[in-house]
């Protein structure tokens, strides 16, 4: 019998099969059980569904059963199926592709086909999304429905499927670090591979993206969803309020629950992200296409983590977000390689997902932990320490643990002054702790009640301070206690291998400080710096947006204030603070106000740019904030109506305030007194913590001082 042309292409797609071993195991597991079943196959677009149907007829045919095969989209009625093209075989097996089409009524499969089939056929189903529900749900169907997620291909099979296709061992490497085991990929690839294009690289060929785009990705119904589905290739993850930013849109809920529902788009416990490989594709096609519109993205997300510091209190959402903050930077040569498991996308994220920080330093067997880490990495004596710091209540150990629960890491913080106690005399005697004090009397310019956070400690277990998910984590963590739990002047920050971070810590405005260098078993750490008074939280934050997008990232400096900042002292500022609220209320009477230039005031201000004008608001804003914290305590409120009717809402004179508050003129003035001292005291506070990201603006730099850390120069 002479072999027709459709033969000769069914078995050179069956020669040309590779991979999905466990779906085949499966299979042939349910057909040789010869028991009625339902395979689900789903899968986003071009994962290799529509191969692996008729690689299941094969495997039925092979069985002595007979396969018929149904494009779901090409049934005009399942009624004449069933009379012309269905046995009515108990060995039947059936399959039926492309049911996620939108011509198909996917119910109906399930309603009028499949309980009209016989008890013992085999039946699969493939579509783009599971299936719904309610089929999962019905208890008809327990143990007769099973699921057959489809992924990429491992590297080896992704390997053997260009070597079948004649892509040349040399160039198969760039298609790999592409496709990522997508199988359309792969097969794309190839198909430009075979006819002298290049394969993939880094930057793949927008033929290549078009291609991809077309296949993977539904139809788009409008610009505005199109917009959408690329701002979710930028960002780590999408949530509804996100996307309402990126669009500049009142209202996102159409756009986010068009995105929810598609194939390509898939959802975690951070929001829904696109499929690595769509990501990929969409952000390597806006990119060429237009590279204006992809920065914009960047800003506009960039402004929104930005504002979840300075208008929320979800503590556990900032420092969640702080990741995807993070991620905007994934394309600097800079800190990107730094950045590697947050650049990988929602891999990354959900490696970091699965690690936790323990809630509160530790202690006990978590303690013994983190000792032992450090024994591990940086010798007894290193254990001693963070065993000694411990007990220590200016210094916190915090564990990193994994899914297992087991500690992966560890760090230590700790908060110095200019010198230590004179009556603590067992302070542990660290080398680092040493160095740090050393640096601060001489340059540091602490202030009374002002602290600097030494990390005296940091590790992975298994990659000590190499770069990890581990080490990603304690960043990310170690940020949000510099922006909002610490609120530290200064931070210093060690490395044991300086060199090779001094790129990753110019680019983050940490300085390095020769100066503060320390050894330790017999080793040299690297001490760098940031003083968070010279560049205040959100004014650094808006620093690293600029140099995200900055060709050269080196060329955008750290912000300064057009004059010095004023440092007071405790007298001084107490005085500024009763000088400010005799003029609070008229129009003027802020002009001369020391506290304009303040560290209260800059961290309420915009970096560098804020007027008299607008920094007399911000100090009223300031005072009247801390005012109406008086106001919300019950034991500062008597205090707090002295100050409303002598200052906030003056009655005019004392008299007339005390008479309006029913008090005698002594109580009034003790009530009074009581005020000023309670919100000097509330202000002096936000003064040496530089305000907070949850209180105002960016803040304005400090000009430079005689001694400060040095400037972060371009590194060679």
């Amino acid at each position: 019998m002479t072999d027709r042309l459709g033969d000769r292409l069914v078995t050179a797609r069956e020669e040309g099969f590779v991979g999905r071993r466990r779906e085949t195991a499966a299979f042939r597991a349910l057909l040789a059980a010869g028991r009625g079943a339902v395979v689900y196959v789903h899968g986003p677009g071009g994962i290799g569904k529509t191969p692996l149907l008729p690689h299941f007829a094969q495997l039925a045919r092979r069985a002595g059963r007979p396969a018929v095969r149904l494009e779901a989209a090409g049934v005009r009625s399942y009624e004449e199926e069933l009379t012309e093209r269905i046995p009515d075989r108990p060995d039947l097996v059936l399959l039926i592709d492309g049911l996620d089409d939108p011509r198909v009524a996917r119910d109906t499969v399930h309603r009028e086909l499949l309980p009209r089939l016989p008890a013992d056929a085999l039946v699969a189903l493939a579509g783009r999304t599971a299936p719904p529900l309610s089929w999962r749900l019905d208890p008809a169907w327990q143990g007769l429905l099973r699921l057959l997620p489809l992924g990429p291909l491992d590297e080896a099979d992704s390997r053997e499927l260009l070597t079948r296709r004649g892509v040349p061992p040399a160039v198969q490497d760039q298609g790999l670090a592409f496709t990522r085991g997508h199988p359309l990929a792969l097969a794309l690839v190839a198909d430009v591979a075979a006819h002298g294009g290049e394969a993939a690289g880094a930057d793949p060929s927008p033929q290549i993206v078009r291609a991809l785009l077309a296949s993977l990705l539904e139809a788009v119904p409008t610009p505005l969803h199109r917009t959408a589905l690329e701002a979710s290739s930028q960002v780590l993850s999408t949530t509804e309020p996100l996307l309402a930013a990126l669009l500049q849109v009142a209202d996102a809920r159409l756009y986010f629950d068009w995105l929810c529902g598609l194939s390509a788009v898939e959802s975690g416990l951070r929001g829904v992200h696109p499929h690595d490989l769509v990501r990929d594709a969409l952000d390597a096609e806006l990119r060429w296409r237009d590279p204006e519109r992809r920065a914009a993205l960047h800003r506009r997300a960039s402004a929104y983590y930005q504002r979840l510091f300075t208008q929320e209190d979800d503590r556990a959402r900032q420092r969640a977000v702080l990741a995807d903050f993070a991620y905007l930077h994934r394309d600097s040569p800079v800190v990107g390689p730094l950045l590697e498991p947050v650049a990988r996308g929602a891999a990354g994220a959900a490696r970091l997902d699965r690690l936790s920080v323990s809630p509160g330093p530790v202690s006990g067997g978590e303690l013994v932990e983190a000792c032992t880490i450090a024994a591990i990495h940086e010798g007894i004596e290193a254990a001693r320490l963070v065993h000694d710091w411990s007990r220590r209540p200016e210094a916190e150990t915090y564990t990193v643990r994994g899914p297992d629960g087991v500690a992966a890491g560890f760090y230590t913080l700790i908060k110095l002054g200019g010198a230590p106690p004179a009556d603590a005399p067992d302070v542990p005697d660290d080398p680092a702790v040493r160095a740090a004090r050393g640096w601060l009397a001489e340059h540091g310019e602490l202030r009374g009640g002002e602290t600097a956070l030494l990390v005296r400690f940091w590790m992975s277990r298994d990659e000590y301070q190499a770069v990890s998910p581990v080490q990603t984590l304690i960043t990310l963590r170690l940020t949000h206690h510099y922006l909002t739990g610490h609120k530290p002047a200064v931070t210093l920050l060690p490395f044991a291998d300086p060199e090779f971070w001094e790129p990753g810590c110019a680019y983050v405005d940490f300085a390095r400080l020769p100066a503060a260098d320390f050894t330790a078993a017999g080793r040299r750490f690297g001490m760098f710096v940031h003083d968070w008074r010279r560049v205040p939280a959100l004014a650094w934050l808006a620093m690293l947006t600029e140099r995200e997008r900055a060709e050269d990232p080196f060329t955008v400096t750290p912000p300064a204030a057009s004059d010095p900042l004023r440092v007071l002292d405790r007298e001084e500022f107490a005085e500024a603070v009763r000088d400010a609220l005799r003029g609070l209320v008229r129009a003027d009477g802020l002009r001369d106000s020391p506290l304009l230039r303040t560290r209260l005031v800059a961290g309420r201000c915009a970096a560098g740019e804020a007027g008299p004008k607008e920094r007399a608001a911000a100090l009223r804003k300031a005072v009247r904030a801390a005012a109406a914290a008086l106001e919300a305590s019950p034991q500062d409120r008597r205090a707090f109506r002295a100050l409303h009717h002598t200052y906030l809402r003056p009655a005019g004179t004392q008299a007339r305030a005390a008479e309006l508050l029913r008090l005698p003129m002594t109580t009034y003035r003790r009530h009074l007194t009581a005020g000023v001292a309670r919100l000097t005291e509330l202000l002096w506070q936000e003064e040496l913590e530089g305000g907070g990201p949850e209180d105002g603006g960016p803040g304005a730099g400090e000009g430079d001082r005689p001694g400060g850390p040095p400037e972060v120069s371009r590194p060679e």
